[in-house]
């Protein structure tokens, strides 16, 4: 399994919005080649941390991937761009703000620290497993689990 980090404006679309979709809903509007590819790698199962951008600069919950990359239907006839779907799975008991992570020496090369713009991002196991920790949700939970 791989870990990733969506990056959204919340007002535009944010945690609330994932929830009451009730499944999975596509990750559209990227158009950005780096994030781009990055959704071309996941999988089926692949989670993800949901961070808010703009004001908040805060991970608030947990997405699962539900499909693979396949065209972003916000980009019409433009077959550049694709797009993953992702499902809500939990809230984070305690939100984890950007200011945490930078204190964080141990999270000092995380992509959110250090290209903090890219709205997809890979993660890597020990900084998935620290975060939820930081959030007080454990890394192994049973809703964590792959499906």
């Amino acid at each position: 399994m791989r870990y990733w980090l969506f990056k959204s404006e919340p007002s535009t679309w944010g945690w609330d919005h994932q929830v009451a979709k009730h499944g999975p809903q596509q990750w559209d509007g990227v158009r950005n080649y780096a994030a781009r590819n990055f959704m071309r790698d996941m999988k089926i199962g692949d989670l993800g941390f949901f961070y808010h951008s703009v004001d908040e600069k805060r991970i608030v919950g947990v997405v699962r991937v539900a499909a693979e990359a396949h065209h972003d239907s916000s980009a019409g006839e433009d077959l550049r761009w694709d797009c993953v779907d992702v499902e809500a799975v939990e809230p984070l008991p305690n939100p984890v703000t950007l200011d945490q992570i930078k204190a964080r020496p141990d999270l000092g090369e995380m992509v959110l620290v250090n290209n903090s713009r890219l709205s997809v991002q890979p993660v890597t196991e020990t900084e998935w497993r620290t975060i939820c920790e930081m959030a007080g949700l454990a890394a192994n939970s049973p809703s964590l689990v792959r499906k």
